[in-house]
């Protein structure tokens, strides 16, 4: 297939494209590379890749490279509930207007596999894992908007959405906000951690994992089409205090303990079924302990915290 993929040089993005490619599809990535990353070099040397510097909000490049394309992966996106603070004004036209544009220029033959998030969740029930059908509950503008989008895409009807975990693991384009991430960096370099309301729990996979769902999804696009999906470890649906726990079984001297006041602002918490996906033949298959141990050794090369996405 001939794909587009914006958002191409980002955390799943860099990890998403050289997957694409080993498959014989032919890439055209699009990406802004507002972070300065030098992601994708390690592709250049394929004559099956396109990269494109430009905005997934610019209407006109866009539509010119849809044009050329069998199916969509829109990754663009302001990612997490910081950034979206942040800058309310891009989240809202990079993970929402952006979409809205994207589909209304898609013909019905051209099919999209969009990632979204199981932020949607919000506050689940104790003890109960949500599923696809669970209602909605948005806690942040990051949640709301990638919810809104969902349904732009699902509604297009050529679609899967996929609902991701939290993700963690070494990308090109590495990312230091994501709890797994954080926490393992903190171990390393700081050697303690100090957590707010550490019964939160959510669910977690690895980067590799999520790539690899969307591959699936193309080779069984289908029999997935018009669904959404969370897409998880189903082992790993984790508090906050539970990972410092597998964390510790790799880095001994990690010091962790709960404040007695405060709270975290991220109050998101839940936890996961990825059942549905899993029914399809999907299963994700890198453990938390391997990438703990992964991002353990990348930490070696890594050495500032500037990797972040806010």
């Amino acid at each position: 297939m001939k794909i587009l993929v914006t958002g191409a040089a980002g955390y799943i993005g860099s990890i998403l494209v050289p997957k694409l490619l080993e498959e014989g599809h032919e890439v055209t990535a699009l990406d802004n590379f507002m972070y300065n990353q030098t992601s994708l070099l390690d592709c250049c040397y394929n004559n099956k890749l396109s990269i494109v510097r430009g905005d997934a909000r610019d209407h006109g490049i866009v539509s010119d490279l849809l044009k050329k394309a069998d199916g969509i992966m829109p990754l663009a996106c302001i990612t997490g509930y910081q950034a979206c603070d942040k800058d309310e004004t891009a989240a809202k036209s990079v993970n929402l207007e952006a979409i809205k544009m994207l589909v209304g220029l898609c013909s019905k033959d051209q099919i999209i596999i969009f990632p979204t998030t199981n932020s949607g969740y919000g506050i689940g029930e104790s003890g109960i894992l949500c599923t696809e059908e669970t209602p909605l509950n948005p806690i942040s503008l990051y949640g709301r908007v990638k919810v809104e989008a969902e349904k732009v895409v699902l509604d297009s009807g050529n679609s899967i959405t996929l609902r991701l975990a939290t993700a963690f693991g070494i990308s090109p384009r590495m990312r230091l906000d994501l709890l797994v991430n954080d926490f393992t960096y903190r171990a390393v370099n700081d050697g303690f951690l100090v957590l707010f309301e550490a019964h939160f729990q959510r669910n977690y996979v690895h980067v590799q994992d999520v790539a690899r769902a969307f591959i699936h999804c193309i080779n069984n696009f289908g029999k997935l089409q018009g669904q959404m999906y969370n897409v998880g470890l189903s082992s790993a649906n984790l508090s906050k205090w539970e990972l410092c726990e597998e964390i510790k079984k790799q880095i001994p001297s990690f010091y962790f303990v709960e404040a007695e006041v405060g709270e975290d602002p991220d109050q998101r918490n839940y936890i996961v079924s990825n059942e549905k996906l899993e029914r399809t033949g999907f299963k994700a298959q890198v453990s938390l302990q391997d990438g703990i141990s992964e991002l353990i050794k990348g930490y070696r090369v890594i050495k500032n915290n500037h990797f972040v996405n806010a």
